[in-house]
């Protein structure tokens, strides 16, 4: 693990212990969780999905003050649009990108399904995250959201795909790329992923 990323992880961990000092739920998703479940990749930003209300906000900003720039309004903002906000680590520079979502069905179904993993080599941290089935659903979204332009996007959800093959829930993938509007994609990658009529479900 080079520098960039113990950085990385050492900030992300700093942001979990104040979620969870103020016992806020939350996981891991994004290149993180995609290297978690398929092939490792060299990543420079981290994004967690938080389940924040209106009174985390200020508790929130005391927690992280000193060692991060944390935006008191930009919080707010995030938190009632169901949005996101940035955090970011004043003496590295490390960025963490915090989204909230938690109102939608999407969202509280993923949180429903987190599972605790190991992450990092010399001191591995155990944190919450997204399923590898949620993480192939919500890297589809984004994927279609930002014009189907994102090869990075594409292949860490080709990565989990392959490396986890027969152990995904097809069924819960199928219901839920037809909610999100994906399912074609979802077809597409499957079949690159050579996992086209097998799997569990």
């Amino acid at each position: 693990m080079n520098e960039g990323e113990t950085e990385l992880l050492a900030a992300l961990a700093r942001v979990v212990t104040a979620f969870e000092a103020l016992g806020v739920d939350y996981l891991v998703a994004g290149s993180i969780a995609s290297s978690v479940f398929g092939e490792p990749r060299q990543t420079v930003d981290a994004d967690l999905v938080a389940h924040l209300q209106p009174g985390n906000a200020g508790p929130l900003v005391e927690q992280l003050f000193g060692e991060f720039y944390a935006d008191l309004a930009a919080i707010l903002a995030a938190i009632q649009s169901q949005g996101s906000f940035n955090l970011i680590h004043l003496e590295t520079m490390t960025k963490v990108d915090v989204f909230v979502r938690w109102r939608d069905p999407f969202a509280r179904s993923q949180f429903a399904r987190r599972q605790k993993k190991s992450v990092g080599q010399s001191a591995p941290l155990e944190l919450f995250f997204a399923s590898a089935e949620d993480t192939v659903l919500a890297k589809l979204d984004w994927y279609r959201k930002g014009g189907c332009v994102s090869d990075q996007q594409w292949r860490d959800l080709l990565s989990v795909l392959k490396v986890q093959a027969g152990a995904l829930d097809r069924a819960y993938l199928a219901h839920w790329s037809g909610e999100l509007g994906v399912t074609d994609l979802l077809r597409r990658a499957l079949d690159e992923a050579g996992l086209t009529g097998s799997g569990r479900g």
